[in-house]
């Protein structure tokens, strides 16, 4: 079907990305419009280049209360579909570009500030929480790049910006056509069938690809006895050796051996990042929005008690909300961390790393509510050890727990987790809890 549909062997292409790349760029892309972007500029867009914006508000449903929760119709798609993207190559440009040209297009770094009172904050940045890097959306005074529409966006709810320096784009839609071949051939088939979950696939594997970080390192297999002369030329760029029998695997650094201008950079992190920041725009319509009550929110979801107006839903349309359940009772725990008891009796739980086919009941979530409680289960793991050649099943203890990485934890007087609050930083962007 690939090769009929795209004239593409599916057998050149070992993941799912590299395909969704080759039928785009041979079948949709319209020649030099994407630049390749690669040294500083890419290094300066990707410092700024988040994903999906997950974030948890309220732990639990009081009791009686209705919880729906909605996805998004294909997020990322609807926004390659609709929106402009950043094309032709990149200009610099040093202090405020909007004094110049209110219309500029492109990656803005800005000195930002939130405002304090705002319930659910909506720009995303890096920060060290204990001195590990965590994505989270805080409030507070601190700098970084970031895409010109979330700045917009950001200004209606009260941020400000002073623009310091930045890259300025072309704009172009590029994706329409392909997310519409696509979305259509989706639709033409349920979703039990394969060939629907196919093209889902192909809609949804795409944008990361633009995004990936190219920079990898080489692995080889010398024999001994051609190793010292290898090692000889390329000793600065080694940076790990396994033993193998009569043979070294070897991996090293390419990026440090080839000049900029012998590489070949088939990724544009520009168009990654736009896209990303076109769907957290999309999803703050959600927040901080009177008429919603928000307990939990996801890549392309929300989990609210309150009524969502007709105009925003619907099953098929591209950037719609559809209802996927309806729950009696829902906890929150974290991101990735949260359980659901539906209508209709079903139980679902989410826990990040830990095999689905563990078992736990709704009552393990309602203790892990209480402050310090944490849950120990016993899964089965792959293990691979590449010195030994071995791969192994190991059994391996999963502790569960409540953590404030993203968001502070608020407890009442019997030490029951009841609310969170979002983490205040400034210039330095360090959390130490």
């Amino acid at each position: 079907m690939i090769f009929d549909l795209f004239a593409k062997n599916i057998h050149f292409y070992p993941t799912l990305s590299s395909l969704a790349f080759a039928i785009y760029r041979s079948n949709f892309m319209v020649e030099n419009t994407i630049p390749q972007l690669s040294g500083k500029i890419a290094d300066d867009i990707r410092s700024g280049y988040t994903g999906g914006a997950v974030d948890m508000y309220i732990p639990e449903s009081p009791k009686g209360v209705i919880i729906n929760a909605y996805d998004v119709n294909s997020l990322y798609p609807s926004q390659m579909q609709s929106q402009l993207m950043p094309t032709g190559m990149p200009t610099y440009f040093n202090g405020n570009i909007l004094k110049i040209d209110e219309n500029a297009f492109g990656f803005f770094y800005c000195k930002i500030t939130a405002p304090d009172d705002i319930k659910h904050p909506i720009l995303q940045t890096r920060v060290k929480v204990n001195g590990i890097s965590k994505t989270i959306a805080p409030i507070g005074t601190w700098e970084d790049i970031l895409f010109y529409q979330e700045m917009y966006n950001a200004m209606k709810v009260g941020y400000t910006f002073e623009v310091l320096w930045g890259y300025t784009f072309k704009s172009e839609n590029v994706f329409k056509d392909y997310v519409n071949f696509l979305y259509n051939l989706r639709l033409q088939y349920p979703k039990t069938d394969p060939m629907n979950f196919i093209a889902k696939l192909l809609l949804n594997s795409l944008y990361s690809r633009f995004g990936m970080d190219d920079n990898f390192d080489n692995i080889n297999v010398i024999h001994k006895d051609y190793y010292s002369d290898f090692e000889n030329k390329f000793i600065d760029q080694i940076t790990e050796k396994i033993e193998l029998d009569n043979y070294w695997i070897v991996i090293y650094r390419t990026s440090d051996i080839l000049d900029e201008d012998q590489r070949e950079h088939n990724v544009s992190v520009g168009i990654a990042s736009a896209i990303t920041a076109y769907s957290r725009i999309h999803m703050t319509q959600f927040k901080n929005n009177a008429k919603i009550n928000l307990y939990y929110t996801d890549t392309d979801s929300i989990y609210t008690d309150s009524d969502i107006e007709d105009f925003l839903i619907d099953n098929k349309i591209l950037g719609k909300l559809k209802l996927e359940n309806v729950c009696e009772k829902a906890i929150f725990l974290g991101p990735k961390l949260y359980c659901l008891l539906t209508e209709s009796g079903d139980f679902i739980h989410k826990v990040k790393g830990l095999d689905r086919d563990v078992s736990l009941e709704l009552k393990d979530f309602q203790n892990l509510l209480l402050k310090n409680v944490f849950i120990e289960k016993m899964q089965t793991k792959w293990s691979r050890n590449l010195s030994e050649s071995k791969i192994e099943l190991l059994n391996q203890l999963y502790s569960i727990k409540i953590t404030n990485n993203k968001r502070e934890l608020i407890y009442n007087k019997n030490h029951k987790l009841i609310s969170t609050k979002s983490y205040k930083i400034d210039s330095s962007k360090e959390i130490n809890k």
